[in-house]
C-alpha cells in the first residue's frame, strides 16, 4: 500500500528569463530628418525585467550611410558592452540615438546583429502605416473600455465634481482600472483647461483640466482624449480623474481604495 504520508513534491516553476526577445511580424520604421532610417518586418521585441518593450532591428535593414561611430559605450550586466552610432541626417544629428551589442554575455539571446533606437531621439515611428507614440506596443498589454451602469462619484474639496450611472470603465494590464464619466455628468464649471498633454501609444493624446472645489486646487487631475486612436473609440470626449490625487472615488456606495501608481 502506498504511504499516503508522503507529500508529492512541490512542482517548481520556472522564472521567466530577465532578457528574452520574440518575434514581431509587423513592419517597422523609424524616421528622422525626412529620411527612413530602418525599415524592416524582421524586428524583434526586446523584453527586459524592469524596462518597457523594444524593437530590436536587423542591422541589414538599417540606413547604415546615416550612421556615424561614437567612442560613446555603456554596460550591461544582462546584455553586455554596448557600442553606439549618431544619426546623421543634413545638418541634423541625433546624438549616440543607436546602440548594438557586438558580443553578449551568455545569459543573453543573441543579439549581435541586431541595433536598437532611442525612441525620442527619432522622429516619428511606424507600426505598418499607423503611427505609433511614446514607446513600442507591448503586445501582452491590454486595454478593454467596457459600459457600465455603475454609480460613480468623484469627490474634490468635498464636493461630488462629478456623479453618472453611465460610466465607461477602462481595464488597462498593470494599472488601476479607470472611469471615463461623460461630459454632462461632470460639473465642467469646476474645471479649468490647461496646456498640458500626455500620448499614450495604446489610446493616443490627452488633454487635462485643474479642478477647483471648495479650497482645493488639483492641478491636470482629469483628462480626456478627444480623438482616441481607432482601437479605443468608447472613450472619446469622456472625463477621467485621477484617484490617486481626487477626495474620493466612490462606486457604487463604496469609495475605492486609493492606487499607489506612478502618477500618486
Amino acid at each position: 500500500m502506498a504511504d499516503l504520508t508522503t507529500a508529492e513534491p512541490t512542482p517548481q516553476v520556472a522564472e521567466p528569463p530577465v532578457v528574452r526577445i520574440e518575434p514581431c511580424a509587423r513592419r517597422v520604421r523609424v524616421l528622422f530628418g525626412g529620411e527612413t532610417v530602418a525599415d524592416t518586418t524582421r524586428a524583434v521585441y526586446l523584453f527586459e525585467k524592469g524596462h518597457l518593450p523594444l524593437y530590436y532591428v536587423p542591422l541589414d535593414d538599417v540606413r547604415t550611410d546615416l550612421l556615424v561611430a561614437t567612442d560613446h559605450s555603456t554596460h550591461c550586466p544582462r546584455k553586455g558592452d554596448a557600442r553606439y552610432w549618431n544619426v546623421v541626417v543634413g545638418d541634423r544629428v541625433a546624438e549616440n540615438a543607436v546602440w548594438n551589442y557586438p558580443e553578449t554575455i551568455p545569459t543573453c539571446p543573441d543579439i549581435t546583429g541586431y541595433v536598437a533606437f532611442y525612441w525620442d531621439r527619432m522622429d516619428a515611428w511606424f507600426e505598418e502605416d499607423e503611427q505609433v507614440h511614446e514607446h513600442a506596443r507591448d503586445p501582452y498589454h491590454r486595454v478593454d473600455a467596457l459600459r457600465s451602469s455603475r454609480h460613480v462619484q468623484v469627490v474634490v474639496g468635498g464636493e461630488v465634481v462629478a456623479e453618472t450611472r453611465r460610466p465607461v470603465v477602462l481595464f488597462e494590464t498593470n494599472l488601476p482600472e479607470r472611469y471615463y464619466i461623460p461630459k454632462v455628468d461632470v460639473r465642467m464649471e469646476l474645471l479649468t483647461p490647461t496646456d498640458h498633454t500626455s500620448t499614450c501609444p495604446y489610446k493616443g493624446t490627452s488633454t487635462y483640466w485643474t479642478v477647483t472645489a471648495g479650497d482645493t486646487v488639483l492641478e491636470n487631475v482629469a483628462w480626456a482624449y478627444p480623438t482616441p486612436i481607432p482601437e479605443c473609440p468608447k472613450i472619446e470626449n469622456l472625463v477621467c480623474f485621477f484617484d490617486e490625487k481626487v477626495d474620493a472615488v466612490i462606486v457604487d456606495g463604496v469609495p475605492r481604495n486609493r492606487p499607489t501608481t506612478p502618477w500618486s
